[in-house]
């Protein structure tokens, strides 16, 4: 089967990229728009290096195929900042919420969905929202701190 052009909706703005119809939505930001926040980790939807937002909700970018997203508006760690930092990266930067830094752009598109869901109202319950998003470094508690201080923020934050 032959790529066709697909129009995905990212950070605000529509790219009209052609795509063979078993493109994953990280190789289409990655390899055919020029975003390379997102990170390819596991490719198997089991790490959340590529969490992306799609219409305000998390997404394993990897497990998602692109032309299943064309006409959702798309979020990736790029689009966040609007001149300052968005609530989320300052919490970040606050409480030291990373070391390598490949899991940061998932983690930080995570936490933004999970504000936006309202589920999480104590530590524990970030902790298990965010179980899908794994880091090698081991800053858990410093991205918990993070996200607990973003929540502070409300509607900002998401």
């Amino acid at each position: 089967m032959e790529a066709r052009d697909v129009t995905l909706r990212v950070n605000g703005r529509d790219h009209v990229v052609p795509l063979a119809p078993w493109t994953t939505l990280l190789d289409a930001l990655r390899d055919h728009i020029g975003l390379t926040g997102t990170k390819k980790g596991c490719d198997q939807g089991q790490c959340g290096a590529c969490t992306v937002l799609v219409d305000g909700v998390r997404v394993n970018s990897c497990l998602t195929l692109a032309v299943m997203k064309e006409g959702c508006e798309i979020r990736t760690v790029e689009g966040l900042a609007n001149g300052h930092l968005h609530p989320v990266q300052q919490a970040f930067i606050d409480h030291d919420a990373f070391q390598c830094g490949y899991c940061t752009p998932g983690q930080i598109c995570s936490a933004i969905g999970l504000i936006r869901e309202g589920r999480a109202k104590s530590p524990a319950e970030i902790r298990e929202l965010m179980s899908g998003n794994l880091c090698r470094c081991g800053a858990y508690p410093n991205i918990v701190a993070a996200i607990e201080q973003a929540m502070q923020a409300g509607e900002d934050a998401q």
